[in-house]
């Protein structure tokens, strides 16, 4: 059937069906089965291909995904843009494009690679793909999203987090359903049922491992538990930067955070604090005599300005008994924090000049935030969807800790997908993640990726829960990323010298 869709007008709608399918595997849907299948759709649709063909159906592939998966940004462009729905639609359109246009890239190579073999097709077909995503997760800054693992969260393969990571996943899961689709060819074509058996056994290893794994600690927690209180504001995003409410604002964070004192730990989510640092010195010594008298220390997120120098940075600040420390977001949100070609599109529009789009990068070198003798490894919103970089972190941390601002996405999925990346970064790290939010979803989650405490969205809440702090390393956070890209490149090496001598050609008659 597939061999036969010669003509991208036929095989380009199903390829944006199959793409779109594969959102649905993720939060909130969690149809997990349809990352297994939608995914092999375009592998099988790129046998026979040509290299622009390659390319082509990968694209309408990834039109399907970036379109359906992240359409949710259309949000912030027309509600906090200042645009017309004409003009959002288009701003969405390009950046879901582009996204789409870059992640297509490296299937141009794939004829090379699947031409006439069906062990080249199973075998290289899963590298590619997963070197598209890691490719896009650096890229012109990344956008570290909708990657195929995080639709596994709730199969064993989540076992493999500790051990490879989100990319790892993605692999694993890609060979294995490649495996099994062998078997039932070799079944069905070949009628060589013991082949066909070796084919379905080697499929289900890495989810029978990935269960083994599971329950593994490969870190180890201290006694003492820890009592976070997390105050989630609900404040809408129009209003968080006029200044006719920030007496309101800070009322409203006052009187949630009140019954948490005592605590050990009080948190604040992103930007919470409605001044820049220097002009909040009074109002930041007024929390910090509190927060001694009551013992807890209080964490929340700052605009930080540095005069000298006149620059802005996002960032987290620790005070009170026996907290410490100021961190600098360092991956930035291209549009929402700063604006790329800055001199050709400020002022054309004004979703080039949102509040927070003149927010620059942070130092690389930087400590975390100190709780009395723990150290916390921070992230500020869209950071925690970054895995090395959180890996890298979480090695000197006993605790991840993330605050975010999902105002900007409304009643949307984004905010969803956002809670979801953070549970596979506590899996790969074995870490508890604390997450603060200005309208939800805020929470605490355990070093398996099971969440302990979640709070309702869009409502003014004060959220308490438990957290344990934890020592040792994972072999994700080890080795991050060089195993699962060192397994791709031997694939495809593997895949180009099978293709160039085995004469056995897979076809669809």
């Amino acid at each position: 059937m597939f061999a036969r869709l010669n003509s991208l007008w036929l095989a380009a709608p199903l390829l944006m069906l199959a793409g779109a399918l594969v959102h649905f595997s993720m939060a909130p849907y969690t149809l997990w089965p349809l990352a297994i299948i939608c995914p092999w759709l375009l592998g099988l649709s790129l046998y026979r291909s040509t290299p622009s063909g390659d390319f082509w159906r990968a694209l309408s592939f990834n039109l399907g995904l970036c379109g359906a998966g992240v359409s949710w940004i259309y949000v912030s462009i027309s509600q906090y843009g200042s645009t017309t729905p004409a003009i959002a639609a288009l701003l969405i359109a390009l950046f879901i494009g582009g996204i789409a246009f870059i992640f297509s890239w490296p299937y141009w190579l794939c004829a090379r690679f699947f031409r006439a073999n069906r062990y080249a097709l199973v075998l290289g077909f899963p590298a590619v793909f997963v070197l598209g995503e890691w490719m896009r997760s650096w890229l012109f800054t990344g956008f570290p999203w909708l990657y195929l693992g995080y639709g596994l969260m709730e199969t064993p393969l989540l076992g493999w987090a500790p051990v490879l990571g989100v990319f790892g996943i993605s692999l694993l899961s890609l060979l294995a359903s490649g495996c099994l689709g062998l078997a039932f060819f070799t079944l069905l074509r070949d009628k060589n049922r013991r082949q066909a058996f070796i084919w379905l056994i080697v499929a289900l290893i890495p989810g029978l491992a990935g269960r083994a794994l599971l329950p593994l600690h490969w870190t180890h927690t201290s006694e003492k538990p820890i009592s976070i209180g997390m105050v989630q504001p609900n404040i809408p995003q129009e209003e968080k930067w006029d200044p006719l409410y920030y007496a309101q604002n800070i009322k409203i964070l006052r009187e949630l955070t009140e019954p948490l004192w005592g605590k050990d730990w009080i948190i604040w989510p992103e930007a919470a604090i409605p001044f820049l640092y220097h002009d909040a010195q009074p109002f930041l010594e007024q929390i910090d005599l509190t927060a001694k008298r009551f013992n807890s220390v209080f964490i929340s997120g700052i605009i930080f300005d540095d005069i000298k120098q006149d620059k802005y940075y996002n960032s987290i600040l620790a005070r009170g008994a026996g907290g410490s420390g100021l961190y600098f977001k360092q991956r930035l949100v291209p549009f929402g924090e700063y604006v790329p070609f800055e001199e050709q599109l400020r002022g054309l529009i004004g979703f080039f000049d949102l509040p927070v789009s003149i927010i620059n990068v942070g130092p690389e070198q930087q400590n975390g935030l100190k709780a009395r003798n723990l150290l916390i490894s921070p992230a500020v919103c869209y950071e925690i969807a970054y895995p090395d970089l959180v890996a890298r972190r979480a090695k000197d941390s006993n605790i991840l800790l993330t605050i975010s601002n999902d105002a900007w996405f409304a009643d949307s999925i984004g905010p969803l997908q956002h809670f979801q990346i953070a549970r596979m970064r506590a899996a790969e790290t074995r870490r508890y993640v604390v997450r603060a939010t200005n309208t939800g979803m805020s929470g605490i989650i355990d070093p398996y990726g099971k969440v302990q405490v979640v709070g309702e969205r869009y409502k003014p809440i004060a959220l308490s829960g438990e957290a344990v702090a934890v020592e040792g390393l994972t072999p994700y956070m080890v080795w991050l990323n060089w195993p699962v890209l060192c397994a791709c490149w031997l694939l495809l090496a593997w895949s180009y010298f099978a293709t160039g001598q085995n004469k056995r050609a897979l076809t669809f008659n």
